[in-house]
């Protein structure tokens, strides 16, 4: 038998990487990414967090101290350029500064984005200063989301809510119902319109939904999404997800 050893020849370059964190009961947020990264050179990871129900901000800030360890294990002993934290009220509840240092504590390289801070970006790229806001939280919930958007110099023309507790039960929301009810909410004040909740299906409905009210819709998970492929430079020729993505 004869027998050859073949030096390997490797890649010069590598696929950006992205990691999200998804909270181990959303249901959404990782079909949402797939959806709009498809058939771009990205390599993705995904890990999960444990989360706690009712939804307050007491449990979404308990939630956050497991944020380092559950970075570490996405792609354990590995960079990662951008990693995502899948929790807008959750950011807003632990505040960015603390899941960033938390996030970078394992992943020092990687830049990080959160559906919060990735919304107000959004928000501010569109030049947009009045928005009506929907939630599917608890009522204190989805007042704090109002004030956190207040304190970054935004007026709320409307707002509505579902007045769901447990996470679980989010991603169980009817689309159809869903694209009902927003197109129902008053919008006549607004230059755009905002959904809050990574569980929330709303991303396949938002194209149709934007034609329909002829505003701006901007989502937690699009944003999130746009502002991670801005970290890695790969946010270009998207379509199907919002204007958002013509914006660049």
């Amino acid at each position: 038998m004869y027998i050859k050893k073949i030096k390997p020849q490797y890649l010069k370059k590598s696929n950006p990487r992205v990691g999200l964190i998804a909270l181990a009961s959303d249901f959404m947020i990782e079909k949402d990414f797939t959806k709009v990264i498809s058939g771009k050179k990205i390599d993705f990871f995904v890990n999960r967090i444990k989360c706690y129900n009712p939804l307050t901000s007491k449990n979404l800030i308990k939630m956050s101290k497991e944020v380092t360890k559950v970075t570490r294990e996405l792609l354990p002993a590995q960079k990662i350029d951008c990693v995502a934290y899948g929790c807008t009220s959750g950011t807003i509840a632990a505040g960015f500064k603390s899941i960033e240092k938390k996030i970078k504590k394992a992943k020092p390289s990687a830049k990080v984005v959160t559906p919060s801070t990735a919304a107000i970006k959004a928000l501010r790229k569109m030049k947009i200063k009045k928005i009506s806001l929907f939630t599917p939280y608890p009522k204190k919930l989805n007042d704090e989301v109002c004030d956190f958007f207040k304190s970054e110099n935004f007026i709320i023309t409307s707002n509505s809510y579902f007045n769901i507790k447990s996470d679980i039960d989010i991603g169980k929301v009817d689309p159809d119902y869903l694209f009902k009810v927003l197109t129902k909410m008053d919008h006549k004040n607004a230059d755009a319109l905002f959904v809050s909740c990574t569980a929330l299906p709303i991303l396949s409905i938002l194209n149709k939904l934007e034609k329909k009210i002829k505003k701006i819709v901007l989502s937690s998970n699009q944003t999130l999404i746009w502002d991670a492929l801005e970290k890695i430079g790969k946010n270009n020729s998207i379509k199907g997800f919002g204007r958002l993505f013509n914006s660049n």
